[in-house]
């Protein structure tokens, strides 16, 4: 494969890994999200809790919590499951997993491993500079 080809191969697949990777993020996020805010709802749980008059609005904060992990779970089931025994996964989810895998099984063909290990790096430091730079309107 000549330079110019390769390098299109390569921006093909940086595009394709890309977006698919977006795509199942999107879902496969409230998976790992909730894991993480079941843990700080157990821990903000067990907490101190203010007394007197802060009581109220302290145990609306926590159902407020509550509300939204309920939600969440709620969410991912609905884009991630087929079913509501969480037992079948969603054609769109399913698809997404196994076309991401396909891509990267794609780039180690084409590119080598170590193309699939920088595009990886590339993808994680775009996404954590995207949230570090976010504001809050």
């Amino acid at each position: 494969m000549n330079t110019a080809h390769k390098n299109l191969t390569r921006r093909y697949l940086l595009w394709a890994y890309k977006t698919t990777k977006e795509s199942f993020e999107r879902i496969e996020r409230k998976t790992t999200q909730l894991i993480v805010d079941e843990y700080i709802q157990r821990s903000v749980n067990k907490a101190a809790k203010p007394s007197g008059s802060s009581k109220a609005a302290y145990a609306a904060l926590v159902k407020e919590f509550d509300v939204y992990i309920a939600n969440k779970l709620k969410d991912e089931t609905k884009q991630k499951f087929a079913d509501d025994k969480r037992q079948a996964l969603h054609p769109q989810y399913l698809y997404l997993k196994n076309r991401l895998a396909a891509i990267e099984q794609a780039i180690k063909h084409f590119l080598g491993p170590k193309e699939l290990k920088k595009i990886e790096a590339l993808f994680e430091a775009e996404f954590t500079e995207r949230i570090l730079k976010a504001r809050e309107h």
